[in-house]
């Protein structure tokens, strides 16, 4: 079987069990040199491990590439001084939608998104995290945080994203097995398309212990962050919706629901694409397209997360134009899905949400304060509940993220979804 960097893994825990796909854009030297593989508290690990450059077999019980088979135990450091104690004082509430029906437990599944930050880029960047403690910043500390915080959480379903590039980072997908079979799952690498290294995962899965055949198409994406290079990050975005458009066709046009770390800001050209389905490009700066750079700390304290009024423009290369739309002699990006923001479809607070719905920051560094997580549905499925996100004035309270309390500079988007009745 040919995949890229596909790794197949059991998580056993008392009565439960997660399968993990991870996908990172050149780890073709085995699972074990990942730090994901350290994820586990309390648990075990058998994992099979493969390493090739093509795209994945659709069938994901064949294999013929060299595997191996490791157990782990709980690989995380004691806790030797009080003040390397997480501590769990940030409180969260759940926020449950005043219009999704009432349906059977077994109906409901929850998914967590998570950029839990690459142990490499809190190193390599260091000027993101100035005012960030260096002992917070170890791996070994946020990794017992965000372990903690999922096995709090416990969720069905969790999509991680790490930053990209290099042969630790990429993506990683992990459901229970006892509530979730893999039907089918396909990596991609954005690299092959000339669009940079980022990767993207999709996966069928299928509701085990349920009256009726549900299946879902779980998508993952952590776009490129570069700002300036928009026609590459709507090249992403576009071909993930594309792709997972012909495999919810090819299984019955099943619902979907895409995570990730979009680097893109409510309300910018990138998010409305994905929300509206189509965007002229010309009529956009390319630099411009993710809003991103509207969100240096002082200005979104300054201005209370509104938006510049400049308006500025930048041609647009025939190859930009490519990239971006992925046709030759058209300026408009489209795509098939019919999307909505789980978040922005349940109503929150003003101290937690913008004008539009979303959280009104996701992520916080010292170049950062705003939101570029998103759990996207489509039809088929109602967000019952979502996990709300923090005030600023919280936010601002930590100086920057990671710290004591939390694990990453972003923070986990939570959604439990039900089945839209039948009929």
């Amino acid at each position: 079987m040919r995949c890229v960097n596909r790794v197949d893994c059991s998580w056993s825990r008392p009565s439960e069990a997660y399968r993990i796909l991870p996908s990172g854009g050149h780890l073709s030297s085995g699972f074990h040199q990942c730090p994901l593989s350290s994820l586990s508290f309390r648990s075990s690990f058998v994992c099979c491990s493969s390493s090739t450059s093509g795209p994945s077999d659709s069938n994901p019980e064949s294999s013929s590439n060299r595997s191996y088979s490791r157990r782990w135990q709980n690989p995380l450091p004691r806790r030797q001084h009080p003040d390397q104690i997480p501590s769990s004082q940030i409180a969260r509430d759940w926020i449950d939608s005043d219009t999704t029906p009432v349906s059977q437990a077994l109906e409901r599944f929850t998914v967590v998104s998570y950029n839990i930050l690459g142990d490499g880029n809190s190193s390599y960047h260091r000027e993101l995290y100035s005012n960030v403690s260096v002992p917070y910043l170890k791996w070994g500390y946020r990794k017992r945080l965000i372990c903690e915080e999922l096995i709090r959480l416990n969720p069905d379903i969790i999509s991680m994203q790490r930053r990209t590039g290099d042969n630790v980072d990429g993506c990683a997908m992990f459901w229970k097995a006892d509530r979730f079979g893999v039907l089918e799952r396909e990596n991609i690498e954005f690299s092959q398309f000339g669009m940079r290294d980022n990767v993207a995962q999709l996966a069928v899965l299928e509701l085990r212990k349920s009256n009726k055949s549900r299946k879902i198409l779980l998508g993952n994406i952590h776009v490129l962050y570069n700002p300036n290079q928009g026609d590459v990050k709507l090249g992403q975005v576009r071909s993930l919706c594309s792709k997972a458009h012909l495999l919810s066709k090819k299984w019955g046009d099943i619902p979907i629901v895409l995570c990730g770390d979009f680097n893109s800001t409510p309300k910018s050209p990138l998010y409305n694409f994905l929300a509206s389905s189509e965007l002229n490009v010309m009529e956009h700066d390319k630099k411009e397209l993710s809003g991103q750079k509207n969100c240096r700390p002082t200005k979104v304290l300054e201005t209370g997360s509104k938006s510049s009024n400049t308006i500025t423009f930048s041609s647009w290369t025939k190859e930009e134009i490519r990239v971006a739309t992925g046709q030759e002699n058209s300026y408009w990006a489209a795509h098939p899905l019919k999307l909505n923001s789980s978040y922005a479809s349940v109503k929150g607070s003003a101290n937690t949400r913008d004008s539009v719905g979303e959280p009104l920051a996701t992520s916080y560094h010292s170049k950062f304060l705003g939101t570029v997580d998103y759990l996207w549905y489509s039809d088929g499925l109602l967000p019952a509940r979502v996990l709300d996100t923090l005030p600023i004035d919280v936010l601002c309270k930590t100086k920057g993220l990671p710290c004591q309390e939390l694990g990453s500079d972003h923070l986990a988007l939570v959604s439990e979804f039900v089945f839209e009745p039948d009929g």
